[in-house]
């Protein structure tokens, strides 16, 4: 099941770029029944628009590049490979694409691995529809966002002695925050600096853990165990 949804109108040509105010999206996965509820809620909704559905990795790469979503909801598990694959290829060609990953999968190594292509969200593939709305809506504004439940308060890799980056109680603080999903003016706000200052306290976070995007740097932090605790 891959392509336009039947009966739609909508041509590849041209999609994504301005035609629309609405968030288009381009649905992956390949549980016939997930996608066809999800694009069915997609339908009801008045700034949210999806264009297509995959399911596989050949797939969502070639109809991402056809269609030109804003977003792209992908499922860890598909044939061909997996989400990670397809995210990794489809952000190589087209930077800007804003991908939300789901998985019914929560382990960590699949949580560092989505992270580390430049997703911009990850979610639980039984978790609330509001939450993965809300979410579409706000990777297209430029956030991330990872759910709580996909975040393990301790792990292996920290008891067995892995090295722990040193950060100060306010990068704590920031890390924290981003954890939560807020932008860079909320967490501001949040602790009564300047946006300037937090984005700099986000640049050295990213710079101790070795993450190129926010994500990624809360995954990491997730396994040191650096999400846990008050500063």
């Amino acid at each position: 099941m891959h392509g336009l949804p039947g009966g739609w109108s909508d041509m590849a040509e041209g999609l994504g770029e301005g035609r629309d105010a609405r968030t288009s999206i381009l649905v992956v996965d390949d549980h016939t029944t997930f996608a066809e509820l999800l694009t069915g809620a997609l339908r009801q909704e008045t700034d949210l628009h999806a264009v297509g559905v995959a399911d596989d990795v050949e797939s969502s790469v070639r109809l991402c590049g056809m269609l030109r979503p804003d977003v792209v909801v992908m499922d860890y598990h598909l044939s061909g490979g997996n989400g990670v694959t397809a995210s990794a290829r489809i952000l190589r060609e087209r930077p800007g694409t804003r991908i939300v990953m789901l998985t019914g999968d929560p382990a960590q190594h699949v949580l560092e691995a989505a992270a580390a292509t430049g997703i911009c969200a990850f979610l639980p593939k039984d978790g609330s529809l509001a939450t993965l709305l809300e979410t579409i809506r706000s990777a297209r504004c430029g956030t991330m966002a990872v759910h709580p439940s996909l975040l393990a308060a301790d792990h292996p890799s920290r008891r067995g002695g892995a090295a722990v980056p040193a950060l100060t109680q306010r990068e704590l603080q920031v890390l924290r925050l981003m954890a939560q999903g807020h932008s860079v003016g909320t967490n501001a706000r949040l602790l009564s600096i300047s946006p300037n200052t937090c984005r700099g306290y986000v640049k050295t976070i990213l710079a101790k853990l070795g993450a190129h995007s926010q994500l990624e740097a809360v995954a990491v932090a997730s396994r040191l165990g650096l999400l846990t605790g008050r500063s």
